[in-house]
């Protein structure tokens, strides 16, 4: 089986909108709490995008079957994990959180192969893995590997941002038993329960106050997050996992570090270094392997 290009595009272009969040997460949590970064970033996300279904005439999703997914999606794919990874993003650099993100595909091999029909764990996609981790690690350098552990908040830090990786695997199997729908109306929809779900957690008496004088990178780093990352990456999202599967998506891991180097390239001056050339070949070795028939 070849994969077709519409898919490695979808993937590269997910990635990027993914692998731009973290870097934006990282500045909007400076001055907002977790819970409320969530609510902001989803309630932009949702609203954008019913106004394009009610716009475009999309399909609503209908049977208590699909809405139950869609809740189970809301909860393990986009509140928990949003909330977990905000709340690491406090206490750990992007660096390591990347390394604790890429364990995402292993997870997502394991689930699949005794959950998603057709993703059996084979010899290739096992090396595929090996090889695009050990590109991760390369990539962030020996400084994050050695904040491992750690202690108090650092380790817990450590342990969300993990429990959020575990999360994301679990969803891509969600969301390929989900039942057909519109990716377009489903995403709004599922925005809008898991904006709905943390509000409650955002109007706690001592978060729910809002920070004055916002600043205008912090307001934009909101805004990016909710219409580009969050909103037009929940519909790739579900285009993709519904045309390709979980275990092509969790590939999405190994490129998202190197957008996240590449951003740093382009826009904040950084040069790049040995181990940025050498994890970019194992990272896309690491894929080619895995991908391969």
């Amino acid at each position: 089986m070849t994969r077709p290009l519409s898919h490695w595009l979808l993937l590269v272009t997910l990635s990027l909108l993914w692998g731009s969040s973290f870097a934006l997460t990282r500045i909007a949590v400076a001055e907002l709490d977790p819970a409320m970064l969530v609510v902001g970033r989803n309630l932009l996300a949702s609203l954008a995008l019913l106004g394009l279904v009610l716009l475009l005439g999309r399909a609503w999703p209908r049977g208590g079957r699909l809405w139950g997914f869609m809740l189970a999606i809301a909860v393990v794919g986009n509140m928990t994990p949003f909330l977990l990874i905000s709340w690491g993003q406090q206490r750990i650099d992007s660096g390591l959180a990347g390394i604790l993100m890429a364990i995402m595909p292993l997870m997502t091999l394991v689930l699949a192969h005794f959950l998603v029909a057709g993703e059996r764990m084979t010899s290739a996609r096992l090396t595929g893995f090996v090889i695009g981790f050990a590109g991760i690690l390369a990539l962030v350098g020996p400084a994050a590997l050695r904040e491992l552990g750690g202690q108090g908040e650092t380790l817990l830090a450590q342990l969300a941002v993990l429990l959020a990786a575990c999360c994301y695997a679990i969803n891509t199997i969600i969301a390929r038993h989900k039942p057909a729908s519109d990716a377009w109306s489903t995403s709004a929809l599922v925005l809008g329960m898991a904006c709905l779900l943390t509000l409650p957690l955002a109007l706690l008496p001592a978060e729910s106050a809002l920070p004055m004088g916002l600043s205008s990178g912090a307001l934009w780093a909101v805004v990016v997050l909710g219409v580009l990352c969050t909103a037009l990456g929940s519909v790739v999202y579900f285009t993709l996992v519904a045309a390709a599967g979980p275990t092509f998506l969790s590939l999405i891991n190994y490129l998202i570090p190197l957008w996240a180097v590449a951003i740093g390239l382009l826009f904040l001056g950084e040069r790049p270094e040995w181990n940025h050339l050498l994890a970019l070949g194992m990272i896309l070795l690491g894929v080619g392997v895995s991908q391969r028939r």
